[in-house]
């Protein structure tokens, strides 16, 4: 089997031009740009008791800003209850950004597949999927934070005893670099998933009307046949942000930082930049109908886009 990476990015390229330029309608860009702003909401966010200021802090005494920080909540219960309250709005606010994101990636889909604005009738066709895609969601961004909480522990824990038993004032450079090369493998693992998740699960779940670990459980065999082909996916993925972030500065130089201005507003920013969500929506789509005719969600043939 032979799987392309220009070809089905050509292909989206050319949907994303049918879809958004031929003709161009504004009232489109606008009802797309907000199913694309939904599918990604949840993506995109004084005084010390009796210490000394100094900006030649010690490796020792950055150990130490763990029970720092501590003592100074328990000693300010005010403070804490506040910062206590804040976050548990926040994490409120951020269920709620979960929950309306991963209905919005299904209606983002179905807008794409289709090549229609529409926001009311993929928003109640795909409540089961959606529903199902946010628990899975998030049940993994609890364990990945507990993972992370977990690491931050360990890394202070461990750092301490290693500084205190056997290297005095040097700081431990190969604990270090372990642990930076272990936190850059667990981000990585974490983003592949998350990759896949929307990339490939989502699709798979919207065409066979799947929950999320069934669409897991579809996706994961052909993930096991073709592993080199999913991760050379992810990091042309990670290129064409690098180069989407690359135009999005150049842009904003150009425009003396009105470009910027408009990027920065919720939603609007979505809408100026809808052709590079939609031709990356596309490209996964196209990328997957690869692997077989079970996986195309396309109507139409591939080859049959064109300018």
């Amino acid at each position: 089997m032979r799987i392309a990476y220009l070809e089905p990015f050509g292909r989206a390229w050319e949907r994303m031009k049918l879809a958004l330029f031929r003709p161009f309608d504004l009232h489109k860009w606008f009802v797309v740009g907000f199913n694309a702003f939904l599918a990604g909401l949840a993506e995109s966010r004084n005084g010390s008791a009796g210490g000394r200021a100094r900006g030649d802090m010690t490796f020792r005494e950055f150990l130490d800003l763990p029970n720092r920080g501590w003592e100074w909540l328990t000693s300010h219960p005010g403070w804490f209850i506040a910062i206590g309250v804040l976050a548990l709005v926040v994490i409120a606010v951020g269920i709620v950004l979960l929950w309306l994101s991963s209905r919005g990636k299904f209606m983002f889909l179905d807008n794409v597949v289709h090549n229609r604005a529409e926001i009311a009738k993929p928003w109640g066709e795909f409540r089961k999927e959606g529903d199902s895609l946010f628990l899975w969601r998030l049940v993994f961004g609890l364990v990945s934070f507990a993972i992370f909480v977990a690491f931050i522990v360990f890394f202070f824990v461990g750092a301490r005893q290693i500084y205190d038993v056997g290297f005095g004032r040097r700081v431990p450079i190969l604990f270090l670099v372990g642990m930076g090369l272990a936190f850059l493998l667990l981000l990585i693992v974490i983003g592949y998933i998350s990759l896949f998740l929307n990339d490939f699960v989502v699709p798979i779940m919207g065409k066979e009307r799947l929950s999320t670990v069934a669409g897991w459980r579809r996706f994961l065999p052909l993930l096991g046949h073709h592993p080199f082909h999913f991760i050379l996916y992810g990091l042309l993925i990670f290129v064409l942000y690098v180069l989407f972030v690359v135009v999005v500065i150049f842009a904003g130089l150009v425009t003396c930082c009105i470009g910027w201005l408009l990027l920065v507003i919720p939603y609007i920013g979505t809408v100026v930049t809808l052709p590079f969500w939609y031709t990356l929506r596309a490209f996964s789509l196209e990328f997957l109908a690869q692997f077989g005719p079970e996986y195309r969600l396309f109507a139409a043939p591939a080859e049959s886009v064109g300018p």
